[in-house]
């Protein structure tokens, strides 16, 4: 029986994660498990190159994204799951391939100037901030990774990764890495509850683990159709966040009866965001008591993810040897 492709994605640790985390990635990432021999990490060094002045609250985090993460389905017996610290490899590779990167790919990549302009209130004058898609790049060919799952604005750090795969081999004249291939998904754009892309830094999140009481109360308090004034006046679902919300846990059929009704003033927003928070929190609930199980188990959970990290080092310790050889430094 062939091998299974291998996948290979991550999460920073800001925290615990909301519902365009889940449905943007997690949830694709849930489903790939039993067709792919699949890696995922939490990705705490890469938290540290726009975060290094406030280190205190990582560790917390990373535990809480093991949660959601195993909440959300991911399993440890068909997943690699690992913490990114956990196997050097993965920075001694990051430096190694910092010889031979030019400093013009760095500055080029498009995220680079965007996430300047939005942490403007941070200095990120340093070379944690311009090396991290080497960082990622590290990340992605120390597993020689098939696949990873990205969306459409994360190609070009994928293309760097895959540029830096034939520059290592031109350069040293060996073949160790394979290039990384993107694995499109279509991840549908969850907005927060003020209308814009669903952000922790926005503070318009819902969160996977948020109460019964704390969704119904966000999801009150989302922005519908702003010129829907009155009752009587009829609505665009097109522009309403609690609309996308339905798509998300109302079925098809329902989903298009609603969109009628708001065209219609057939049904109002309140009532509109009832149905919607009722199907919400039967969508949330097995998740969030599968996330319970592991409150106050975080040496359980530390301890999967020793394991996993474990396993990925057996991996990424036979490509650092050979990455060592053709660079010649192995020493008898």
């Amino acid at each position: 029986m062939a091998a299974k492709k291998r996948i290979l994605s991550g999460n920073r640790p800001t925290g615990r994660l909301h519902w365009g985390n889940y449905f943007g990635a997690l949830k694709n990432w849930v489903g790939l498990q039993d067709e792919y021999d699949c890696y995922y990490f939490v990705a705490d060094w890469h938290a540290l190159t726009t975060g290094y002045e406030h280190t205190e609250g990582i560790c917390e985090s990373v535990k809480e994204v093991l949660k959601d993460w195993l909440a959300a389905g991911l399993d440890p017996k068909k997943s690699t799951i690992f913490i990114q610290s956990w196997v050097p490899e993965h920075a001694e590779l990051h430096l190694l391939l910092s010889m031979l990167t030019p400093l013009g790919w760095l500055e080029r990549v498009p995220s680079f100037k965007d996430m300047q302009a939005q942490l403007a209130d941070r200095d990120l004058n340093m070379y944690g901030f311009l090396g991290y898609p080497l960082l990622q790049a590290a990340d992605i060919l120390i597993y020689k990774a098939d696949f990873v799952p990205v969306g459409e604005d994360q190609l070009a750090h994928l293309e760097f990764a895959r540029e830096l795969v034939r520059r290592f081999a031109f350069i040293t004249k060996h073949d160790v890495f394979s290039e990384p291939k993107p694995m499109l998904t279509e991840a549908p754009r969850i907005p927060g509850i003020d209308g814009r892309k669903m952000s922790k830094s926005f503070g318009n999140a819902i969160y996977m683990a948020d109460s019964d009481e704390e969704i119904r109360k966000k999801m009150m308090a989302a922005i519908t159709d702003p010129a829907r004034k009155r009752r009587q006046d009829p609505g665009d679902p097109d522009v309403c966040n609690i609309f996308a919300y339905h798509k998300l846990y109302t079925d098809r059929a329902k989903v298009a009866e609603i969109a009628s009704q708001c065209r219609s003033a057939g049904i109002g927003c309140v009532d509109c965001k009832k149905l919607c928070i009722q199907n919400a929190i039967e969508f949330w609930t097995p998740i969030r008591a599968r996330r319970e199980r592991w409150e106050g188990k975080d040496d359980e959970l530390l301890a999967m993810a020793r394991a996993g990290s474990e396993r990925a080092r057996e991996v990424a310790r036979l490509v650092m040897e050979k990455v060592r050889k053709v660079m010649g430094v192995v020493y008898g």
